[in-house]
């Protein structure tokens, strides 16, 4: 025989439940939290546990829709989804097993970029490229909706407040790329003039101030022959063309949340990304990798252990700290020595210079 043990408001106990297995005992409790726990504290802990697992409360889905136990992780590992990372059909598979959230997918509010000439240019031109190098084979709304996830970027507090930032984030940092073809050596390949003037126009429009509706806030995507491990983090929104699109979870994914103002300064990248660019990239910019610089200097010669050296010494007025300086140069401390000090270094380099002249007398054969 078993327990049914029924909540019920104060005044109720008469209630009839029809729906009770022949047999079952019933009772009654007032519906308050101190008489519910104290008769769940009556209970034997099977039955407790079987009841919590039954209880529809505790199983209640995420409201944002994320997957049980991802509602967090630490980025500072990559999570183990279990299995390997796949690409090719058992990517697709993988993907497929994943539904979609199927959440409300907003619209964003239109970005219309406001810049100097050349920001301009240079946020067409970073855009450009990515919607060739990612989606040049997609079909049109494919590459709007790659657009609109390079704006939502630069909206979110999370990226850079430029299209070009945003386009090359992380390109020269040993932890990767934000966008494939950043780092890896796609720049190297000229791009096809034709799809090439389809992506442009794409990109004017998206800077123009269209908005691609069917992705949303939406902030990454990933092809659908792939299976990149921060998938399951996030809210999988939809499919346009080859690519999954998804964006954050919780209220950090809703548009409210896409609150950072463009702040130009398209050319303003680090030098060792602009290194790492093809000069016709360099060129659409605007900026130069950094060279070597060629400081204001002199020579001198310095007898040191018996040789005879000259040397180039750079004027520090003139270089900056960290600049690279070509071999055999001297780069002056930016402090001027003392007196004492130029002294101590003169006696010192009098004193090698007598050693080595010792040395190389007592090896010369009488």
């Amino acid at each position: 025989m078993g327990l049914w043990l029924v909540a019920v408001a104060p005044g109720h106990a008469d209630a009839e439940v029809k729906a009770r297995p022949a047999g079952a005992r019933l009772e009654f409790v007032n519906l308050t939290d101190q008489a519910l726990n104290a008769e769940a504290a009556r209970l034997d802990p099977a039955t407790r546990a079987i009841a919590r697992r039954l209880d529809p409360a505790l199983r209640r889905a995420d409201r944002w829709g994320r997957p049980v136990g991802w509602a967090s992780f630490d980025l500072g590992q990559a999570p183990d989804l279990g299995f390997d990372t796949r690409t090719g059909e058992g990517a697709v598979a993988l993907n497929n097993l994943r539904p979609f959230a199927g959440l409300p997918i907003r619209p964003m509010r239109p970005f219309v970029l406001q810049a100097s000439a050349d920001d301009a240019a240079r946020a067409l031109h970073c855009m450009t490229q990515a919607i060739y190098y990612e989606a040049a084979r997609e079909p049109v709304r494919g590459q709007e909706a790659v657009a609109q996830v390079v704006l939502n970027r630069v909206r979110h507090p999370a990226y850079p407040k430029s299209v070009c930032g945003v386009v090359y984030q992380g390109s020269a940092l040993s932890t990767g790329c934000q966008f494939t073809f950043t780092c890896d050596g796609a720049l190297r390949w000229t791009p096809q003039p034709a799809l090439w003037r389809q992506a442009e126009q794409v990109a004017k429009k998206a800077l123009g101030g269209f908005v691609d509706k069917d992705v949303g806030s939406a902030t990454h995507y990933h092809a659908a022959y792939v299976v990149p491990y921060w998938a399951p983090t996030l809210v999988k929104m939809t499919q346009v063309g080859q690519h999954i699109f998804y964006r954050w979870t919780g209220p950090w994914g809703e548009p409210p949340a896409f609150s950072g103002r463009y702040e130009g300064r398209e050319a303003n990248l680090s030098p060792q990304l602009l290194a790492s660019l093809d000069p016709l990239t360099q060129g659409r910019l605007g900026v130069r990798a950094p060279g070597p610089q060629v400081p204001t200097e002199h020579k001198i010669t310095l007898a040191i252990a018996g040789e005879v050296h000259t040397y180039t010494v750079a004027d520090s007025a003139q270089t900056a700290a960290n600049a690279p300086h070509a071999p055999g140069t001297l780069v002056a401390s930016r402090r001027q020595p003392t007196p004492d000090e130029v002294k101590r270094i003169n006696d010192s380099l009098a004193a090698l210079d007598k050693g080595g002249d010792a040395s190389a007398r007592a090896q010369q054969p009488d």
